[in-house]
């Protein structure tokens, strides 16, 4: 399997080099309610006032604003339409280094990655990955403060779009 996946991902790699795009299809996709070691919540308000109160609420805290990625502008870009998608990325350094200085690869979740999503119906959704199932993912077992500080700091800051 891991074989045919292997040529899968080089076979796909040789079309977009030789600029041939992957068919698209399209039928919306199912969206899941759910994602391993993913947490989510509803927004109150719209998908734009959901961006703003959350980097309005990272800079309150003091807290480190890296980039924001407008999904949705680069699968226009595509010439794919996309659902409102924006992934914005925060962090605290000397927080988050505790992460890879017990695991490098911890690297691959920090900075804080919050996703904000409209799903079909126009609801708006805000997720992160759970610092828990983080915690697990890379077997670190000496930085149970340091996630919990995470874990909460998220779940703050997420909170700044759930309640009027």
């Amino acid at each position: 399997m891991r074989i045919q996946t292997t040529l899968m991902g080089v076979a796909l790699a040789a079309l977009i080099h030789a600029g041939v795009a992957p068919p698209v299809s399209a039928a919306p996709v199912p969206v899941p309610a759910v994602a391993q070691g993913v947490i989510r919540v509803q927004s109150a308000y719209g998908f734009d006032e959901t961006v703003a109160r959350i980097k309005a609420d990272v800079a309150a805290k003091g807290i480190r604003f890296f980039d924001e990625i407008d999904q949705s502008q680069l699968a226009a870009g595509a010439d794919i339409s996309l659902r409102p998608s924006k992934l914005l990325l925060f962090g605290n350094p000397p927080l988050g280094v505790q992460f890879l200085t017990a695991n490098p690869y911890a690297g691959l979740d920090w900075p804080v990655r919050m996703l904000v999503v409209q799903d079909p119906d126009g609801k708006v959704w805000v997720a992160w990955t759970d610092f828990g199932w983080m915690a697990k993912r890379y077997d670190i077992t000496d930085r149970d403060a340091a996630f919990a500080m995470a874990a909460t700091v998220s779940a703050s800051i997420a909170g700044s779009t759930t309640s009027r």
